[in-house]
């Protein structure tokens, strides 16, 4: 077989065709995998809806209705319901406000607005401080969050007049995880308005 010249011709002629077949490869493997990566990510989302709020019969993420609560800012209501009776609802919340990136959190409110459960279900916070969060605030005293009401204040933690303990030399992941809460909290109430 006679090796090609390195002329600039044939070598953009060679990188060309690479390049297609890359792109054509990395095309064919996105639309073969893309149903088993939704599947995985949908249980995922079922398996933590299932821990942060009470039962339920229906089909939530049949249900799901996303929620702005600022101008391009929204998060995703599962409502919950048992027979066709609203019951509560798992909220997935982001907070852009983490020291090492976004938190995402999956939230479990009640009719009355309160905390019923939580699982941190993305982060990058720092290992043996802010990654913490999942268990922390489900401590004891004033680290618990479960059953407490956001309401129109939010929570806050106790360096900013609040009610929580954040998580030692963590205060901003504690920070960034009750915002995340904060504006599940506020999607819970709009849906709630739009709703009854």
């Amino acid at each position: 077989m006679k090796k090609l010249s390195s002329t600039l011709p044939n070598m953009v002629i060679v990188l060309t065709l690479t390049t297609v077949l890359a792109g054509f490869l990395l095309g064919l493997v996105n639309s073969v995998t893309e149903a088993p990566r939704q599947k995985v990510a949908n249980d995922k989302r079922i398996s933590s809806l299932q821990s942060v709020v009470a039962e339920f019969n229906n089909e939530p993420l049949a249900e799901a209705v996303k929620i702005e609560i600022a101008e391009g800012d929204s998060v995703v209501v599962y409502p919950t319901r048992i027979d066709g009776a609203l019951t509560g609802a798992a909220i997935e919340s982001v907070t852009h406000e983490g020291f090492s990136g976004d938190i995402t959190l999956m939230v479990g409110f009640d009719l009355n607005g309160a905390l019923i459960g939580y699982e941190v279900t993305k982060h990058a916070e720092t290992p043996g401080l802010g990654s913490k969060m999942n268990e922390w605030f489900r401590g004891e005293g004033a680290r618990n969050v479960i059953g407490l009401t956001p309401g129109t204040e939010g929570l806050k933690v106790t360096k900013d007049k609040g009610q929580v303990d954040a998580i030692t030399a963590a205060t901003i992941s504690s920070r960034a995880f009750l915002d995340a809460i904060n504006r599940a909290a506020n999607a819970w109430n709009i849906y709630l308005t739009n709703n009854n």
